[in-house]
């Protein structure tokens, strides 16, 4: 023990550490205050005994229905059965067996049925499903957001006192103006006013106020507006089963309308059934019509009786279970028996017509003589007469498809959801979609042909080949010739309800509203294959069908045979029963009936169907009689109409069983001797005469379709056997052994194992009835010979066995948890106690007490084994013993005997008046330790399967589950509590071995969210009961309680924290809420198993629980749901654990643990894991809330977590929050508070991360959002990656796999997944379709507007908590910082005018309580928050422009009060303006200049601070806004232009010249808009700039080594930052409050900006400079032994060189000049630019957008280009209009400088000069003859070298040179050597563009080519000696030009191959004749250049030629 304690002790003190390092990894599997392991489950209390302890009424008010179940929570409802007929048809007043009286009294009992009061309220019963939450979020308020706000909506709830000050509102002021002209601020209107906003108030007051109000209108269910639990993981999802129905196929309605012929002589009658071909069977009875007119049916009148109405019918409903498309509906037609053959009665019909009257008449007439003579004298005897067949599955379709526009498949649906409900058979009939007979239109057929019968094919099989023959296209029966008639019918799917129907039995079908009206008849199916179905009503039908007969060995006169069939009682005539129905038009039931005669024919076949009502009692006496007559035709004198001529019958019952099947009997010429009905006829009695010789003439079948009658030899067997024990009546004979006492037991042991091999149908058809049978053999063991024998083991194995079977035909209908329908409906209605009345006999009855279950039975006490046992004993009992084989049978289907169990035992309690008995009284002991050993057994078989059969563990689990929860409202639930807490041991110990974990904590998950379903689960936690601390806390535990906390002087209150924990007394008070949290816990811990399925399934469960705690109506009440929220309290902790894998909303690095690492302080040298870094660094890591960028730490990398685990998915993540949120909101405040006094630093920073995390999760996205992702299921974003490691790993059961697959939807709903739900789903089919209507967007987005909304509102109320809690304690300024990120997040984030109202009176409360937070410590928050209120200030909606304005003015006054300045404020508010300005782009200015008005107002209105200079100084700032606001309105005007933008933008950055932080905010806003314009260089260098401002200003501070000196550093990347250097020290005194407070103004802040100058570089392919950048950065990394920096810069740095190398040929940027002209153009008019354009920018481009440009700005034919390059002359414009000249520009260099430029980099940067040349002629035209070709070459300075921060420089200075002809043609003839130069020494050489300046050279055509120079320049010697110069400088030009071409053609003969060989000779030839032509041209020499000239003339000379023209 002193070991044990030790470890304990141990265990403790690590805990306590890590409690103290408080690192958010600490694992939590041991949990704090008892030392019971999270992975253990700790003793529950003891219920009952605690229930005991407290008087209910303990509880005030609403809190008295928690503690205890209500008392009328069960309630037995008996309800009566549903009959489909008026009269229940039930056999009356005859002596009925027992059998029979078992059958009827099944059929008529009402349900008994076990209420569970409140469990609808469970989420079992009523899940909270998308549906339902649409219902509940009707008439939500519309919350309106910033970004979905177009204009002004005056909205939210403005405060009623608001009285509205200004009183134009921004309607009043046009639009328009506010971008072009300046409003003065004075003659603005103002938003409203806050009313008391100047007061000084107490701060406790304004709190207050600020409370009630957020209190008002809030949504009582936040849950309600979140997306409703994932149907996927709703284990615990179960319906109440339909109860048992009769079973029905699809109905067709047929209706006959009329039957016409072309001649009318005689009454015709027709018969209706459906045959299947395919099956080759008749699947239906027949119906029986007849539509003769009245004149017709007179003719008959001798032989009717008066017509039963029920006869009359015309219409009958088929039922068809397996539609095919094998289906005929088979029409027969028959006449009166006449003479003469069929084919001779048919021959008048097929010639004779109606028509051709006068030419027939005398035929007509004879016919109908005939006929009437026939009808008298045969009238009762018919012939088969003409057929035909109609293919039902044409007429579906094609009436389906008659016109499809009117009939969409939409309208088609309904139809089948009719037939869902009708039972198991539709699963299987459904197989063939193709043919459903559901949802057809309605069709009128007119069938007109008829086919002849022939007497020889009579019979069915010919009816089957005839109609197989019908479906092929070369039908035989088309070629004969057919009866022409006039059928109408109609066709159409039955009506659910139809009135004036009548069933099969003719009994009235409800509706039934006049029994007066024409029925239609219910036709009885006889189904193609079997149907499962249990019986519900009683019915009892006989059908005989005569097939054959042959006489033909009979001798005598027997041709007209005719067949009668009588039912006989006995042997006397008269004991004939009326049972036989009649057909069309004749009474409803006779006593005989015949067949169909087929004229003179010895051996006829038949096609009859004779259809009988059995009665209910079949004796050995019964016996069907078939006489056979000769009816004689014609009437001759002395011959009988009728002569019999044979006799047959069939005995009825045989050994106690109905005689069906088929039979072939021999036929007797004689009467049957007396007492022949008990022997069959094939027994040879002594003096009878046989026709053929006792030979079976006579082929006759039976079929019986009967709810009375098994017919199956082993159900027959049993039931007779159980009725004969309790009749008694032995000795009895059962087929060939006499049952006596003695035998009987073996003989029903025997039958009770032989019921497996009944055959299906039957069995589920009697499987109430088996059932009932063995529960009464279990219960009330059979008495024989006065010895009770127990038959249970047996009952109980054969019920095992029979539920198997049904539920093996019934596998298709099996629900999701594997259930059978069947049976549960079995045991929800049927299933009761036998004799469940309980009624006592008189006398001396027992007490009732006495009574096990209220048996009506006299019970003798004295004798106990006489006692009947209860089934639920009995079952557990067996249960727990069974052997091995039926064991596996039984947990195969383990839910129906736990169902049984529970519903016996619930019966048992209702009946015997036990439910006031104390629970732990209710049952005996020995039944409670065979449930333990049954549930220990059952759930290790769970443990043993889940890895072999998935499938079986889950539903066994399941079930289990079910049944535990189910005695949770019966039997002790300590008990039951103790009977969990086995299994989850259980699960533990196998948990450690098992090679998949994870698929057992899925099964062990599932099982408590079962358990957690219980309707009472509330009162099951104990909400009431305070939490007791732990009995006798050892030394080491009461240790761990003195942790200091950070706020409170004392220890922490060890109740309050194990309220919060999962500890030892929380899990063992609330003892499902502890499973469920703990479940949680372990999944959510970073090394659990299978994590990714887990953590959904547990944060699925709860979130389940929480909505429905949120619909559920005992909760409603605010005292009542604190109480139920108390049960998730350790739901915070575990949340606030698990942030490091929380999905991050708010994404950038290390953002997740912002706050905790500000807060952290302690953590440094404990060693920690998690490496947490210190505050400093790690606020420089998350760079603030506003700016997640990528600003990594100096001295380390971001933190990593080293045991960060799986990360959970967003969905995942946001369903934790919103379960976080829904507790935050309905626990107790001041619980909240005292919680939060206990939290240490690290704690409560991670709790603010996680609400932060909670605003970043649910921030509204805006319509927008809704309409583009439309597709996109928001709930979806999983990743598929965790998806197939959990595949792989195996720990998913297949049909979770599959009902998931078909759910999840990639993140944009991908289509494949649709067409898969329907067959999948099991619940419900889930409204995700992929285009959503617009009101369901409207609807979404109203959702999430109010989630958003709610979400903050309770974050900001714990923000509040927090702040109250922190008032006093020392860290407080570390955690107000915090607290104001937090608000200041949610500020910035989109949120509604609703939340900004509170938000905004929260901050405002923060700021005045702690105005020290904002002004002495940091200045980021200032910052953020003035730029928060700025953005807020200028919100298009009017309440936030009120209080944000107020907020920002009293922010100002804060800070004046402080210091008697706003300097800060001032300078922040300015800054932020910028950056809002720069940055935004639907910025609207006319609002925020509202704002500033407002903001004047307040300060002429404070009447506080009159005296002080503060209201001037906050005129001038907003003076000052003002003037940005107007810079603003033009750059607005500017957006289109981006040059004219830029120059704004860097005007406004000149004018912050004085102010550091502006001009840099100003830079950087630059270099973004730089960016977005793709001009990289240019963003790189305003990067540069914003660099060396900063390195000026750290400078002054003071000097590092390792820090650029201000500006000069950065020479060498552009000369241009020079300009940076004018912060001298008389602008700036460094430690002057608010100057250079930035971010930035660190060396952090250089390194980030040089960090990304470098990026802009290298985007900009300027590589050259990367490393110029670097060289100032590298210093500062080495100085911070930065190494993995350094290895990134050195990196970067080879990247770039190796790119330099690799790319030589890069293209920087073309150059135009852009010159504007004319007033149009303002400040433009007469400015010359260089504009740098994209690299192989055209001229026609640039001159095409800047024409359109100006054209869109100034109007059509205003813009004028000037298409030349010469000198404008103004007086020459109109100056109406606007002229540009563009003229394209080269960089230009001295010859000094390209010795230093030797790069294409160096000849493209840092570039301030340029040239362009025109030529011109004296004569005014560009272009003329040689001598005369002038060119004038103009150089210009720009201001700034390029690349600058702007593309467009201003020209600060122009020269102009003018070239005369010669020199001209000596510039041509340098170039044009340059060029051939260059192509000869080219590598590698390129023979292609050799060749082609060859041939420009040598060409002998090449005008104006060398050799025309050469003639005119070099003919003569010029007589001017000032041109002798350039006479001989075009000379040298000449020869050395002649040289180039001999070596160009040199290198071109080395490249040609043979096929240029001619060419090249060819400019051999060329060269030679231009080499002759010159030659006298270059040798002659000028005299004067050999003497030499004195320098002054050569001076002179050259100076001579130039023309200045400076400008």
């Amino acid at each position: 023990a002193a070991a044990a304690e030790q470890t304990v002790a141990a265990e403790v003190r690590k805990q306590v550490s890590r409690e103290r390092s408080g690192s958010p990894h600490s694992s939590r599997r041991c949990s704090s205050s008892l030392g019971v392991p999270l992975t253990e489950v700790v003793e529950p209390l003891d219920f009952e005994d605690i229930l005991l302890s407290r008087p209910p009424d303990a509880e005030p008010g609403p809190l008295r229905d928690l503690v205890e179940f209500p008392a009328d929570d069960l309630e037995l409802l008996l309800q009566p059965r549903e009959c489909r007929t008026t009269e229940p048809g039930i056999p009356k007043d005859e002596k009925l067996d027992a059998q029979v009286r078992a059958a009827v009294e099944m059929y008529i009992e009402d349900w008994v049925i076990v209420h569970r009061r409140y469990q609808y309220l469970s989420a079992a019963y009523s899940p909270v499903t998308t549906e339902t939450q649409r219902e509940r979020q009707k008439g939500l308020p519309h919350q309106v957001f910033e970004q979905d706000a177009s204009g002004d909506e005056r909205s939210g709830p403005e405060d009623s006192n608001d009285s509205r000050r200004g009183s134009g509102s921004p309607e009043d002021t046009p639009r328009s103006s506010g971008a072009s002209s300046i409003f003065d601020l004075r003659n603005l209107a103002a938003d409203s006013l806050l009313p008391s906003l100047l007061e000084r108030v107490v701060p406790e007051d304004v709190d207050r106020r600020n409370e009630t109000l957020r209190r008002q209108h809030r949504p009582p269910a936040l849950l309600t507006l979140y997306p409703a639990p994932d149907e996927d993981e709703a284990v615990e999802r179960c319906s109440r089963p339909e109860p048992p129905r009769e079973h029905f196929g699809q109905r067709i309605l047929v209706k006959c309308l009329s039957l016409k012929f072309e001649i009318e002589i005689e009454p015709i009658f027709g018969i209706l059934a459906l045959y299947d071909v395919r099956e080759k069977k008749k699947i239906s009875e027949n119906f029986y019509f007849d539509l003769n007119s009245d004149s017709m049916k007179g003719l008959l009148r001798a032989h009717g009786t008066h017509p039963a109405i029920s006869t009359l019918a015309r219409s009958a409903i088929f039922s068809v279970t397996y539609p095919s498309p094998d289906i005929f509906l088979v029409i027969k037609l028959e006449k009166v028996l006449q003479q003469g053959d069929i084919s001779e009665c048919c021959e008048p019909y097929m010639v004779l017509k109606e028509v051709d009257t006068a030419k027939n008449k005398e035929k007509l007439e004879k016919l109908r003589l005939a006929a009437e003579q026939f009808c008298t004298r045969l009238g009762r005897y018919r012939m088969p007469f003409a057929w035909t067949a109609v293919h039902l599955a044409n007429i579906v379709s094609s009436a389906g498809q008659l016109d499809r526009d009117s009939d969409s498949e939409g309208e088609r649906r309904p139809a089948w959801t009719d037939r869902r409900r009708r039972g198991p058979q539709d699963r299987a009939s459904s197989g063939d979609d193709a043919c459903s007979f559901s949802g057809f239109r309605p069709a009128t057929l007119t069938v007109t042909n008829f086919f002849k019968q022939e007497a020889e094919r009579l019979s069915d099989e010919d009816l089957f080949k005839f109609l197989a023959d019908m479906r092929r296209p070369s039908s035989l029966l088309r070629r004969l010739r057919p009866v022409t008639a006039q059928l109408k019918i109609d066709i159409s799917p039955a009506p659910e309800n139809p009135h004036f129907c009548l069933s099969p039995e003719l009994l009235h079908i409800k509706p039934y509203p006049d029994p007066r009206g024409r029925p239609t008849k219910e036709i009885l199916e006889f189904p193609a294959r079997e149907v499962y179905a249990p019986h519900t009503s009683y019915r009892n039908l006989l059908y005989v069908y005569p097939h054959s007969l042959n006489f033909s060995s009979r001798q005598g006169s027997v041709r007209n045979l005719a067949v009668r069939v009588q039912y006989m009682t006995g042997e006397d005539p008269s004991q004939a029963l009326p049972v036989i129905f009649g057909k069309s038009s004749c009474s409803e039931f006779t006593r005989e009936a015949f067949t169909p005669v087929v004229y003179h024919n010895k051996s006829p076949e038949f096609y009859e169907e004779f259809k009988l009502h059995l009665p209910a009692c079949v004796t050995e006496n019964h016996h069907l009689l078939f006489t056979f007559y000769h009816v004689s035709c014609q009437p001759r004198p002395g011959t009988a109409l009728e002569t019999p001529v044979g006799f047959t019958w069939i005995p009825l019952l045989q050994h106690g069983r109905l005689r069906t099947g088929p039979f072939c009997l021999p036929v007797s010429v004689d009467q049957p001797p007396p007492s022949y009905s008990v022997l069959t006829p094939d027994v040879a009695l002594p003096g009878m005469r046989w026709v053929d010789g006792h030979k079976g003439v006579f082929s006759v079948e039976l079929t019986a379709v009967s709810s009375v009658h098994p017919q199956d030899p082993y159900l027959d067997k049993f039931f007779t056997l159980v009725h004969v024990l309790e009749e008694g009546a032995f000795p009895f004979r059962l087929k060939d052994t006499v049952l006596s006492e003695g035998n009987v037991e073996q003989e029903l042991r025997a039958s009770l194992a032989a019921l497996r091999l009944a055959s299906p149908e039957p069995l589920v058809a009697f499987s109430h009835h088996v059932l009932d049978k063995l529960v009464r053999l279990v219960i009330r063991p059979p008495i024989i010979s006065g010895q009770i024998v127990n038959l249970g083991r047996g009952a109980f194995e054969a019920m095992a066995h029979v539920v198997s079977l049904v539920h093996r035909s019934l596998e298709a209908a099996q629900d999701a948890r594997g259930h059978c329908p069947q049976l549960a409906a079995y045991v929800h209605y049927a299933f009761r106690l036998p004799g469940t009345e309980p009624s006592l006999p008189d006398g001396d009855a027992p007490p009732p007490s006495r009574v096990q279950g209220g048996l009506g039975w006299h019970l003798v006490l004295c004798d106990p084994c006489l006692c009947p046992q209860l089934l639920h004993e009995e079952l557990a009992l067996q249960w727990v013993v069974s052997s091995s084989a039926v064991r596996e049978a039984i947990l195969q289907h383990a839910w129906f005997f736990f169902q049984l169990m529970v519903k016996s035992m619930a019966l048992h309690l209702l009946l015997g008046q036990r439910l006031d008995t104390p629970r732990k009284l209710r049952f005996p002991g020995r039944f409670l330790d065979d449930i333990t050993a049954l549930v220990g057994s059952v759930g290790l078989e769970v443990i043993t399967r889940v890895h072999k059969d998935v499938e079986l563990a889950e539903h066994l689990n399941a079930s289990l589950a079910f049944f535990l929860s189910d005695l949770l409202s019966l039997v002790d639930r300590g008990f039951v509590f103790s009977l969990v807490r086995a299994h989850y041991k259980q699960v533990a110990t196998r948990l450690q071995s098992s090679p998949n974990p994870a698929a057992l904590l899925t099964l062990r998950m599932e099982f408590t969210r079962i358990l957690c379903s219980h309707e009472h689960y509330v009162t099951l936690n104990l909400p009431c009961c305070p939490l007791s601390p732990p009995a006798s806390p050892s030394p080491s535990v009461s240790s761990t309680t003195s942790q200091s906390s950070t706020f409170s002087s004392q220890a922490p209150d060890p109740k309050v924290t194990s309220m919060f924990e999962l500890s030892g007394p929380f899990r063992q008070q609330h003892f499902l809420a502890g499973l469920l949290l703990t479940e949680l816990a372990l999944a959510l811990e970073p090394e659990a198993e299978g994590a990714f399925l887990l953590h959904k399934k547990a944060i699925s469960a709860v979130h389940s629980l929480l909505c429905g705690h949120d619909t559920d109506p005992r909760y409603a009440e605010a005292t009542v749901k604190a109480r139920v929220a108390e049960l998730y309290l350790p739901l915070l902790s575990i949340a606030r654990d698990t942030l490091p894998r929380l999905h991050d909303f708010a994404e950038g690095p290390g953002q997740r643990s912002r706050l905790a690492s500000m807060l952290d302080s302690d953590t440094e040298g404990e060693g920690d894991i998690a490496g947490t870094i210190n505050p400093s660094v790690a606020m420089a890591i998350a760079g603030g809330p506003l700016a997640p960028g990528s600003r990594a730490s100096i001295s380390q990398g971001p933190p990593t977590a080293s045991r960060a685990g799986c990360a959970l998915s967003a969905e995942s993540s946001r369903t934790l929050l919103a379960c976080v949120l829904w507790v935050l909101k309905n626990a107790e405040p001041a619980l909240l508070q005292r919680w939060a006094t206990d939290l240490t630093l690290p704690q409560l920073g991670r709790l603010l991360d996680l609400l932060y995390l909670c605003l970043a999760a649910f921030e509204y996205k805006g319509k927008k959002a809704f309409e583009r992702i439309n597709s996109l299921t928001f709930k979806k974003s999983l990743d598929m990656k965790a998806r197939l490691e959990e595949a792989i790993l195996g720990t998913i059961g297949a049909r979770q796999e599959m009902v998931r697959r078909s759910r999840e939807r990639s993140p944009f709903g991908n289509p494949e997944n649709v067409r898969w739900r329907k067959s999948v789903t099991h619940w419900k089919q889930t409204s995700d379709r992929v285009d959503k209507t617009k009101d369901e967007m409207e609807h979404e987005a109203l959702v999430e507007g109010n989630l958003a909304t709610e979400a903050s509102l309770v974050v900001l109320d714990t923000l509040e908590i927090i702040v109250q809690t922190v008032m006093l304690s020392e860290a407080r300024e570390s955690v107000l910082g915090a607290v104001l990120k937090v608000v200041l997040y949610s500020l910035g984030s989109a949120q509604s005018a609703l939340f900004l109202q509170h938000g905004l009176a929260t901050q405002r409360a923060l700021v005045s309580k702690f105005p020290e937070l904002l002004f002495e410590e940091d200045t980021e928050l200032c910052a953020d928050l003035c730029l928060r209120l700025l953005r807020h200030c200028g919100s298009r909606i009017s309440t936030i422009r009120t209080h944000a304005s107020a907020s920002l003015y009293l922010l100002m006054r804060q800070n004046f009060e402080i210091g008697h300045n706003f300097a800060r404020v001032k300078m922040q508010v300015t800054m932020s303006l910028s950056s809002l300005v720069g940055t935004t782009q639907n910025f609207s200015e006319e609002h925020l200049r509202r704002s500033l008005k407002t903001i004047l107002t307040y300060a002429e209105e404070d009447m506080g601070l009159r005296d002080s200079t503060f209201a001037e100084q906050v005129q001038d700032l907003m003076f000052n806004l003002h003037m940005i606001l107007t810079d603003t309105v033009k750059m607005k005007e500017h957006q289109e232009d981006p040059e004219m933008l830029i120059d704004l933008m860097y005007r406004i950055a000149r004018g912050y010249q004085g102010s550091p932080d502006l001009r840099l905010t100003w830079l950087q806003n630059m270099a973004g808009k730089h960016a977005e314009l793709g001009n990289h260089a240019e963003a790189a260098q305003c990067m540069v700039h914003a660099a060396a401002l900063v390195a000026e200003y750290l400078a002054l501070l003071e000097d590092h080594r390792h820090l650029p000196v201000g500006c000069v550093s950065f020479q060498n990347i552009s000369s241009n930052v020079l300009e940076e250097s004018a912060i001298s020290d008389d602008i700036l005194s460094p430690d002057e409050e608010g100057f250079c407070s930035g971010k930035h103004f660190t060396e952090l802040g250089l390194v980030g900006l040089l960090e990304q100058a470098a990026g802009y570089f290298t985007m900009g392919g300027l590589y050259e400079a990367v490393n110029e950048v670097y060289k100032n950065l590298i210093p500062i990394l080495e100085a911070h032994r930065d190494y993995k920096k350094l290895a990134a810069v050195h990196g970067k740095l080879q990247e770039a060189f190796t790119k330099i190398m690799h790319q030589p040929q890069r293209v920087f940027g073309t150059y135009f000049r852009v010159g504007f002209y004319g007033a149009r153009f303002g400040d433009l008019d007469e400015q010359e630019f260089v504009y740098k354009e994209p690299s192989i920018t055209k001229l026609a481009e640039i001159s095409h957008r800047l024409e359109e440009f100006y054209t869109e700005r100034f109007g059509d034919d205003v813009v004028e280009i000037i298409k030349d390059s010469n000198p404008v002359d103004k007086s020459k414009l109109d100056s109406q209009k606007a002229y540009i000249q563009i003229t394209y520009v080269e960089p230009y260099f001295d010859t000094y400088e390209l010795k230093d430029r030797v790069t294409y980099f160096d000849r493209n940067y840092g570039l301030r000069t340029f040239l362009f040349c025109t030529p011109f002629t004296p004569d005014g035209r560009a272009h003329g003859e040689l001598p005369e070709q002038h060119k004038r070459k103009t150089l210009l300075s720009t201001d700034h070298a390029f690349p600058y921060i702007k593309t467009r420089i201003r020209v600060c200075h122009r020269e102009e040179t003018v070239l005369t002809p010669v020199e001209v043609a000596i510039e041509d003839m340098q170039k044009k050597t340059r060029e051939l130069a260059f192509a000869t020494e080219q590598d590698p050489p390129d023979a292609k563009m050799l060749q082609m300046v060859l041939q420009g050279s040598v060409g002998p055509t090449v005008n104006q080519g060398p050799l025309e120079v050469a003639q005119v320049f070099l003919a003569e010697i010029p007589e001017d000696p000032k041109l002798f110069r350039h006479h001989n400088k075009l000379r040298l030009c000449f020869k050395d030009f002649c040289k180039k071409c001999e070596d160009a053609l040199r290198k071109n003969k080395a490249l040609i191959g043979p096929d240029q060989k001619e060419y090249h000779r060819e400019l051999e030839r060329n060269y030679c004749r231009l080499r002759e032509a010159l030659q006298p041209l270059l040798t002659q020499r000028l005299p004067q250049l050999m003497a030499p000239t004195p320098p002054g003339l050569r001076n002179s000379l050259n100076r001579a030629s130039f023309r200045k023209a400076d400008l």
